[in-house]
């Protein structure tokens, strides 16, 4: 048996899979450092310019291939906003029943017979989705992005609890040292990734250059900061003390210092990151 393969077609359909592939590494939030908002608007415009497209091309097999690409970017476009904006489960299914609505209608629409724009007009549609495109990209860069910044206190003072005070194992108290505020001067919905922040014990103490488990109180699916908004959130350290110690104990804290340096104080050295990539 013998199968026929139309190379032609083979092709679009290779190019409507990369297509795809590009367009869900855009909403990762690894390329291009655009804000929420303005990715969300970029792909339900980029919908409209390919379904315009597929409208006005009369090549065979194009006109599918654009709507083709015109629906998979309408289908990320709605799991970016339900994934980044959590509308729950009412928002989720509002905009699931208007999506199916939208293109049961589009289809009718072309079963029909929609008029067909002259391509005159589709040149003047197309470059106005574009120019508003571009106005939004130059407004997000201009707006600025998300800043981060990481304070820490001069000393934190832990002692062991009554009930944790047994002579069999090293407790570790956790204790507040600092905080990292986050601020978003855009108009626009932002990713929000905290900086990564890790800590050593350094000079004289029973662990010197152990690492130090230094965590933020953010919630676990907090990824989001709101325009022109700032958030503030402690920055916490699991300190070691010995269990039989009566007396509480008081580490110096300093930041921009490794664990190779050295101190004549019990310290905690506080090193700061970049900021956690979203995946």
């Amino acid at each position: 048996m013998r199968f026929a393969i139309d190379s032609g077609k083979l092709l679009y359909a290779l190019g409507v899979l990369f297509a795809a592939a590009a367009l869900l590494y855009f909403v990762r939030d690894v390329v291009f450092n655009l804000s929420i908002t303005v990715k969300a608007v970029l792909l339900l415009l980029g919908f409209i310019l390919l379904f315009v497209a597929g409208v006005t091309l009369e090549r065979d097999v194009l006109d599918v291939v654009a709507f083709a690409l015109s629906g998979v970017t309408y289908v990320v476009f709605v799991g970016y906003v339900v994934v980044r904006y959590s509308p729950g489960e009412t928002g989720t299914f509002l905009l699931l029943a208007a999506s199916a609505g939208l293109f049961v209608g589009l289809g009718y629409a072309l079963r029909t017979g929609i008029p067909t724009p002259s391509r005159r007009t589709a040149v003047v549609a197309l470059g106005g989705l574009l120019i508003v495109s571009g106005g939004l990209v130059g407004a997000d860069a201009l707006s600025g992005g998300v800043t981060y910044d990481v304070q820490t206190s001069e000393s934190v003072t832990v002692s062991v609890p009554a009930a944790e005070q047994t002579p069999d194992r090293y407790p570790y108290i956790e204790a507040e040292i600092g905080t990292v505020a986050a601020s978003n001067p855009s108009p626009f919905l932002r990713a929000l990734a905290l900086p990564s922040i890790s800590g050593c014990l350094i000079g004289p103490t029973e662990h010197p250059q152990e690492r130090v488990y230094v965590d933020t109180d953010i919630q676990w699916d907090e990824d989001t900061i709101g325009a022109s908004t700032t958030k503030s959130y402690a920055v916490t350290a699991e300190l070691p003390i010995a269990p039989n110690r009566t007396e509480p104990k008081t580490y110096a804290i300093e930041q921009g210092i490794d664990c190779g340096a050295e101190r004549a104080e019990p310290t905690i050295a506080i090193q700061v990151g970049e900021t956690d990539t979203l995946d």
